[in-house]
């Protein structure tokens, strides 16, 4: 196939963000847009394979995948800078997941190493997002921006924290119904997403957060949440997660070792797979495959096909979890990483019910030394709207001890540290 023309890419990015009429200018212009999509995946491939070759020696666990930029989000994403097709540095994009934003770092050091004693991949920037995240919704990683062969590969580094940022807020778009981190939607619920994510950073730089914090982020993650909820047309938090597909996908593997490519068909409708394929590293064949994916499966009909690759798919299941199904809808705001301890929301028990603990704690009504319930609603609790039903679920947790109907009320000095743990 010969060479495409940069002026002649340029003009297939920009006739079909432009979304005209179809005519046999711009059928001709689609072929040469996917055509210029495909090309990326073999220095793509190749640089994920050096790339793998090189964290044989890192000395630090990771998780590394590819992936080809879907055709939907290269159309918007030129709708909404107004840029040329060219100019995009992420149609090929890497993709490294480690376990702490100091391991970020060290991954950069070691990486920018390895390029400067000698590869076929060079270094263009390193954009760092990680200190004050993206203005606009919070986004934090750390990007190397690569080239080889005369393509640019964006290289992503991540801490578990940061990547389950990330995969939440893409699997919450999706639900909601817009795209978050192109700053879409419900104001409210982008800034939920831009608390939680400086919340996090605070967790990873070793500050705690305060109890007022939390208390906020929680109050912002209710309203976001309910947002979510009204917009959702296809119920896809009643679906299931696909617990069983990584190894199903391991059953069809192609063969052949190394780096393998997949396809893989979700239905947001249904929160499911539809399909996956195995089709290996041929640029060619790939292209060929994705392109009759995609017409079969639109993504105005709510399909999502991408192609990802990995030399163990089970990798996969870490880097881009989003497409491994929707736990139930109560998880989708909530479901906090394992790793950060204390943070993690409890659904048995109201933000309200939260504000009274926190006074409580604060002003050390614990045992014996109590309070007035009058007191506590009229001069200390004044903004906890729910503060009747809130009182109530403490006293059901019997995280509170209340002397009859009316008080006076203190914190369980049994229940100590399971009161510190929601606060």
């Amino acid at each position: 196939m010969p060479p495409l023309s940069k002026s002649k890419i340029d003009r297939a990015g920009r006739l079909i963000a432009a979304n005209g009429e179809l005519t046999e200018e711009l059928i001709e212009l689609e072929e040469a847009f996917d055509q210029y999509r495909a090309a990326h995946l073999d220095p793509l491939s190749r640089t994920t394979l050096e790339l793998q070759a090189w964290l044989q020696d890192y000395g630090g666990k990771y998780y590394i995948a590819q992936r080809l930029k879907r055709k939907p989000q290269i159309v918007r994403k030129l709708r909404r800078l107004s840029g040329r097709l060219t100019q995009l540095q992420d149609i090929g994009g890497n993709r490294i997941i480690v376990d702490r934003n100091a391991d970020v770092d060290r991954l950069i050091d070691f990486i920018s190493s390895h390029i400067q004693n000698g590869s076929t991949i060079s270094l263009k920037r390193v954009t760092d997002y990680r200190e004050r995240g993206r203005d606009e919704t919070g986004y934090r990683g750390a990007h190397l921006i690569l080239s080889r062969d005369g393509y640019t590969i964006e290289l992503q580094l991540r801490s578990r924290i940061q990547h389950y940022w990330a995969e939440s807020i893409e699997r919450s778009s999706v639900i909601y119904g817009y795209h978050l981190k192109e700053q879409e939607g419900d104001i409210r619920v982008i800034s939920y997403f831009k608390s939680l994510s400086d919340i996090f950073y605070e967790i990873e730089s070793g500050r705690n957060p305060d109890e007022r914090r939390k208390i906020n982020l929680d109050m912002e993650r209710e309203e976001a949440q309910e947002i979510i909820y009204a917009s959702d047309r296809h119920r896809i938090f009643d679906s299931y997660v696909n617990e069983d597909v990584v190894r199903t996908l391991k059953s069809v593997k192609s063969g052949g070792g190394g780096l393998e490519n997949w396809i893989i068909v979700f239905n947001w409708n249904t929160g499911a797979f539809v399909t996956w394929d195995a089709v290996g590293r041929n640029a060619d064949e790939a292209n060929r495959k994705y392109v009759e994916y995609e017409r079969q499966f639109p993504a105005e009909q709510n399909f999502e096909v991408v192609m990802i690759g990995s030399s163990d798919i089970a990798t996969v299941r870490q880097t881009h979890s989003h497409y491994f199904g929707i736990e139930k809808f109560e998880n989708i705001l909530e479901n906090f990483d394992q790793s950060i301890a204390g943070l993690k929301s409890r659904m048995d028990i109201d933000v309200g019910s939260r504000q009274i603990l926190s006074l409580l704690k604060r002003k050390k009504y614990w045992g014996t030394k109590s309070i007035s319930i009058d007191t506590l609603r009229n001069h200390f609790a004044r903004g906890v709207v729910t503060f009747d039903s809130s009182l109530q679920t403490l006293r059901e947790l019997e995280l509170i001890s209340v002397e009859g109907a009316q008080g006076p009320v203190s914190l369980s000095l049994k229940r100590k540290a399971e009161i510190e743990a929601y606060l």
